[in-house]
């Protein structure tokens, strides 16, 4: 399976095939509008604004299963996104990323990368104890942590990276260039 396999929900309930993006480098986000790293959306447009020609897509999926985050329906959670940051990219139907009702694309994406921990630093810390609270085996399943969580998919519709809420931006930004 690679992710071309995939069909996923638009914000207006129509099916959307994964397939559309052979070819691109693709970076799927699970997002939320009223979380600690929504100010991610300004450095992601910025990545999409800078590298959209040369083949970036950023598949944005509103998730509330994170502390009720993500409150709102598809269109008020897209009037906010595109009103405050003035996103571009694509934004898909809000959707669960663990859990029983996981879409069959996170699933995917989560059976096959592993957390590699939250980093080092005041919000790393915050956010392993936050992690154990929520599951005690965190750090031995590759679940969804929290918002903002990134899969960098290659041209071929490979995973080649995941990153945490955590990672720099920066680190997100030049793995996303080399993909390119």
């Amino acid at each position: 399976m690679n992710l071309y396999d995939f069909t996923v929900k638009a914000m207006d309930g129509s099916d959307v095939s994964l397939a559309d993006y052979k070819g691109k480098v693709v970076l799927v986000v699970n997002t939320a509008t009223g979380c600690g790293f929504t100010p991610q959306y300004d450095e992601l447009q910025d990545l999409y604004d800078e590298c959209a020609e040369k083949g970036l897509e950023i598949l944005d999926f509103p998730c509330n299963q994170f502390a009720n985050q993500a409150p709102g329906t598809d269109d008020e959670i897209h009037d906010f996104c595109t009103g405050r940051y003035g996103i571009t990219f694509p934004q898909f139907a809000k959707i669960d990323v663990n859990g029983e009702n996981a879409i069959p694309l996170f699933q995917w994406l989560t059976a096959n990368t592993k957390f590699e921990g939250f980093g080092k630093g005041p919000m790393a810390l915050m956010m392993a104890g936050v992690a154990k609270a929520k599951d005690k085996d965190y750090k031995n399943n590759g679940s969804v942590k929290w918002n903002f969580t990134k899969f960098l998919i290659d041209r071929n519709g490979e995973i080649v990276a995941r990153f945490e809420p955590t990672a720099d931006m920066k680190d997100v930004a030049n793995r996303v260039k080399e993909a390119l």
